[in-house]
């Protein structure tokens, strides 16, 4: 009887939740949380990228964040979400670095530019792409991203070269595989090049290949 009666008073009293009961300042406050949290597990995920765990799973995530795998899941729907934010904070941090105009005057000077400015790039990102592609075969949003990035790849160099160039498929590629992060990964990952190494290879093809033209 007492429930029943206490039902029927309505919700002002029966059916008060306590984010109706908490005042404006204790839902900011658990809103500030909530997202430091998230923040949290999304450094975490770069932090373990970055030391060489490639492939870090949920419960690494979540200790090393210093969170329950509870708060993880509660943010992040999977592992794709995460990877989802770290691309995006990623790319609002290394656009600007590519959209910024080239100042040479003619089209080998650019082009050679535009090599610096990508071994600077690449070696930021490649942490994370070499993550991403051990996923990406069974991540459709992580295969469209790396099928969206190689294709940018190519139209900026398109963009760079003159128009007979850029025209001819062989030297585009040509042009694309000395300066596409693939061959960069190989060398510095595969070969174990240093930067220093890689970047004296890197100039040497992309020379070669102007002098052929």
């Amino acid at each position: 009887m007492f429930q029943l009666a206490k039902a029927a008073q309505g919700p002002e009293i029966a059916g008060m939740t306590d984010l109706e009961t908490e005042t404006d300042g204790q839902v900011d406050g658990r809103r500030q949380r909530s997202e430091r949290n998230r923040q949290k597990i999304i450094a975490a995920m770069f932090d373990l990228v970055r030391a060489g765990d490639m492939e870090p799973s949920a419960v690494r995530v979540a200790e090393h964040a210093q969170v329950g795998l509870r708060t993880v899941f509660r943010h992040f729907e999977d592992l794709d979400s995460i990877y989802r934010e770290m691309a995006e904070q990623m790319e609002a941090r290394i656009l600007p670095q590519i959209s910024k105009p080239l100042k040479a005057e003619d089209w080998q000077g650019r082009i050679k530019e535009l090599m610096r400015r990508r071994i600077r790039v690449f070696e930021e990102i490649m942490p994370l792409r070499i993550s991403a592609s051990l996923r990406r075969y069974r991540s459709e949003f992580l295969m469209e991203g790396h099928m969206r990035f190689t294709q940018r790849e190519r139209d900026i160099i398109s963009y760079v070269l003159p128009e007979e160039i850029s025209n001819d498929p062989v030297l585009l590629s040509a042009f694309d595989s000395t300066l596409s992060f693939a061959t960069w990964r190989r060398m510095r990952q595969d070969q174990s090049m240093s930067r220093v190494k890689a970047t004296r290879v890197v100039e040497t093809m992309l020379d070669a290949l102007i002098a052929s033209i």
